[in-house]
């Protein structure tokens, strides 16, 4: 892992970083010491922590709550800045309805897959039946060939999801290294999935560190076991600068 320096902005994915991944999107919890240690980062790091999830950022924001930070949900379709806005990549949703009322077809017929509705994304999950991944993936490439070029498939451990073209979460950190207070920091980018491979790039460019959790082929230039590894490093590096008494300094 990189030495600490006391300029960094970190931007977290969720699900198998910060939290353990669990069978349904639903059964994962928040405990109070996540929650303290993310307060402690923020204060630190002068607010410039992020959370870059392929959740609905409202379903961030219930899960962790009543913390506040930056997060950017639905890889990069919606955002909320540090001040408070909510950005909006908004797609025709007329023609995600119908999409959605196919995958809940598919879903009541196959037992164990799991379809989540996040408002601007769909995601079929079939971490509770493996042995369907080839019918989940063909009809996912199904729907994306009928909704056009307003829309994109994305591959995701034990998911595929529909979303809007354009956005992700790399285009989401850069968004926000534009904003106060990560504008003039170093980027830190923490992921575990295929989704987050868009981020590592962006960081790897922005001459961040790009940090990817578990095994597998990556951009990443660093590494970290599972997300009880991300959750200690993280608390090493607020150990380290509380101790100093101020937050850190911009380069």
């Amino acid at each position: 892992m990189p030495p600490f320096a006391a300029h960094w902005a970190f931007f977290l994915d969720v699900d198998g970083t910060l939290l353990d991944h669990a069978e349904h999107p639903r059964a994962v919890h928040v405990g109070r010491e996540l929650r303290r240690l993310l307060e402690r980062l923020l204060a630190v790091c002068g607010g410039a922590v992020a959370m870059i999830s392929g959740r609905s950022a409202a379903d961030v924001e219930a899960l962790f709550a009543p913390l506040a930070c930056p997060v950017a949900g639905q890889h990069g379709t919606e955002r909320r800045s540090a001040d408070g806005t909510l950005h909006r990549h908004a797609p025709p949703l007329a023609q995600l309805g119908r999409a959605a009322a196919e995958l809940v077809q598919l879903t009541a017929a196959h037992e164990g897959l799991v379809f989540e509705n996040k408002g601007m994304t769909l995601a079929l999950h079939y971490r509770r039946a493996p042995g369907l991944r080839a019918l989940v993936e063909g009809e996912m490439r199904r729907l994306a060939a009928a909704l056009g070029d307003e829309f994109e498939l994305q591959a995701g451990k034990f998911i595929w999801e529909l979303k809007p073209s354009g956005k992700d979460k790399g285009s989401a950190i850069a968004e926000f290294m534009d904003e106060a207070p990560f504008a003039g920091r170093l980027p830190v980018f923490v992921g575990d999935d295929l989704t987050d491979e868009y981020g590592f790039a962006l960081v790897n460019r922005l001459g961040g560190h790009s940090v990817k959790v578990g095994s597998g082929a990556t951009r990443a230039a660093w590494r970290l076991a599972d997300a009880a590894a991300v959750r200690r490093w993280l608390g090493e590096y607020v150990k380290r600068y509380a101790r100093r008494g101020a937050a850190p300094g911009r380069r």
